[in-house]
């Protein structure tokens, strides 16, 4: 079994209140997670009206079927164009 997992750095364009903010990033996590097999959740950034950071992981077989599981999770963060994403760091253990 491999473990890996990911930090993800966003920037909320346009949001004014961390009620707003929050609301980007719960929609982010619910698409990934029905998406995805991934475990999510908001690690930092939490009194910032425009940052956030999430962290993914999840558990495969092997270390590259994990990596790639991820680098979708993140592309797919991308393009839902919901928010810009600053930074990203994969780890596989």
């Amino acid at each position: 079994m491999v473990v890996a997992a990911a930090r993800v750095r966003l920037h909320v364009h346009g949001s004014r209140s961390l009620k707003q903010k929050r609301g980007v990033v719960r929609s982010i996590t619910q698409r990934v997670r029905n998406r995805f097999n991934v475990s999510m959740a908001e690690v930092g950034g939490q009194d910032t009206w425009q940052i956030a950071e999430l962290g993914l992981a999840t558990t495969a077989t092997d270390a590259v079927t994990a990596r790639r599981r991820l680098e979708n999770a993140i592309d797919f963060i991308e393009n839902l164009h919901l928010a810009e994403v600053l930074d990203q760091e994969i780890e596989v253990l």
